[in-house]
């Protein structure tokens, strides 16, 4: 048995992530070991839950895995754990379709409650009709509490705890409202100074949890049988396919630092099970590691391009790795690096890249482009998803190597570029129970 807590909310923006990263922070300073997870294929909130709970944050998506899968990657990642702290994606019960892909699907494949969080900036007892659809619409969904935020008094949380009571849920206590709580903009990049700015929120988020939540009641309310059962239909015994291993234990070059970040802890793992991991930075490092596999994952470029630009050496061993046919993958930032040039701004400075690909792309005219991706190439499946505001200049200057679509089979004009054993493009591919290295084959 341990307190297993899946932090879900009633609408986007209600203030889970502030919340989750209080309470994070407020059950490590209770000594406890607190495993953080995030809902869905986010690698930013992740990266929260990294400073505030000190411990690597691990994705839970239901279109990107198999249900075996994630209850294998819960049990595994939880099991030395004291607590267990998921933050929920979007609405409770939004996903890609209806309830497939939700925060809620989540909350069923591991038989965990949940704690929903309200924003009760504008409202007072009229949350109740609102808590009590949440609590009956699905029975198997289990709401254990709510916790309210952007409460402006105490006599506008006898309200809500009115609201609450005649709902039929546990009120857990809230969080008032205060500036200052803001979190860094999700745009800064990994830097000291923006993991400085968010410890300081965290830490005073904290505070007001410890404060004003009821943080015994809401662990006993959540406390549940540890490992999750894992229930029908098995993918395999432990949730993963077997992965060819070479004869020879590989050596893995992984960029990591402020630019370059977007991973997957579980696609790390993989990769660890075939070699030897060598982390590098193109950003302030000087060499590209000996390697026989090199993974660019996606971040901010674009908020280093002068400093990428700066770094001939690097760009020039990357071009030679790819000319000697050297296996590496590149998804989204790490694709940009590998074009000929990145432009920052109307008017700015197009940045010369690698050049591998013979691309240009832009931040300017900024656009997002989000959401789920799905492909089949070189026989292999393969899911992910696609976050990003630049732009491939010229995009049909070389041909995608495959047809891409989205969570739907809608076919989308995201691309897929190969250049001898170079893979790359804008979506972030998961593989935690797929052979990555069937790309090459």
């Amino acid at each position: 048995m341990k307190p297993q807590i899946l932090v879900g909310a009633a609408t986007s923006g209600s203030g889970k992530t502030t919340f989750t990263m209080g309470l994070l922070r407020a059950l490590k300073k209770r000594g406890l070991k607190v495993q953080p997870f995030k809902c869905g294929p986010d690698y930013i909130d992740t990266q929260f839950h990294a400073v505030a709970a000190d411990r690597d944050s691990i994705n839970l998506d239901s279109w990107m895995a198999s249900r075996t899968h994630i209850q294998h990657i819960y049990n595994l990642y939880a099991e030395k754990a004291d607590v267990c702290v998921t933050e929920g994606v979007m609405g409770l019960f939004d996903g890609y379709n209806r309830m497939q892909g939700s925060t809620a699907e989540i909350a069923q494949i591991l038989q965990v409650p949940v704690i929903l969080v309200v924003n009760a900036r504008s409202s007072a007892y009229s949350v109740a009709p609102l808590l009590y659809g949440y609590k009956h619409f699905r029975p198997s969904i289990k709401i254990a509490g709510v916790v309210f935020n952007q409460v402006s008094s105490a006599a506008h949380f006898g309200y809500l705890k009115d609201a609450c009571k005649d709902a039929g849920l546990e009120c857990l206590g809230y969080l008032p409202q205060t500036e200052g709580l803001r979190m860094p903009s999700r745009h800064l990049g990994l830097t000291l100074t923006a993991k400085r700015q968010m410890d300081e929120v965290i830490e005073r988020t904290s505070q007001l949890v410890e404060q004003y939540v009821d943080i015994d009641k809401l662990s006993s309310l959540c406390t549940r049988i540890f490992p999750c059962q894992y229930t029908l239909p098995y993918t395999s015994e432990v949730g993963v396919e077997s992965m060819h291993r070479p004869s020879a234990k590989l050596r893995i070059a992984v960029a990591r630092d402020a630019a370059f970040n977007f991973t997957y802890r579980e696609n790390l793992d993989r990769l660890s099970e075939l070699g030897k991991i060598t982390y590098f930075s193109p950003v302030y490092g000087s060499d590209l590691p000996e390697a026989d596999l090199v993974y660019l994952p996606g971040g901010y470029p674009e908020l280093f391009a002068r400093q990428l630009h700066r770094r001939k050496r690097m760009m020039e061993q990357l071009r030679e790795y790819a000319e000697a046919g050297g296996k590496l993958l590149a998804e989204c930032g790490g694709m940009m690096f590998l074009s000929r040039s990145l432009t920052v701004r109307q008017g700015g400075t197009a940045y010369e890249m690698a050049g591998i690909f013979p691309i240009d792309c832009t931040m300017v005219d900024a656009k997002l482009h989000l959401g789920y991706r799905q492909t089949v190439y070189q026989g292999l499946s393969l899911k992910g998803h696609e976050f990003h505001y630049s732009s491939v200049v010229c995009p049909d200057v070389i041909p995608s190597v495959a047809r891409l679509r989205n969570a739907k089979g809608n076919e989308v004009n995201t691309p897929l570029y190969r250049y001898r054993n170079v893979i790359a493009g804008y979506t972030h591919w998961y593989w935690g129970e797929t052979d990555i290295l069937k790309l090459w084959e």
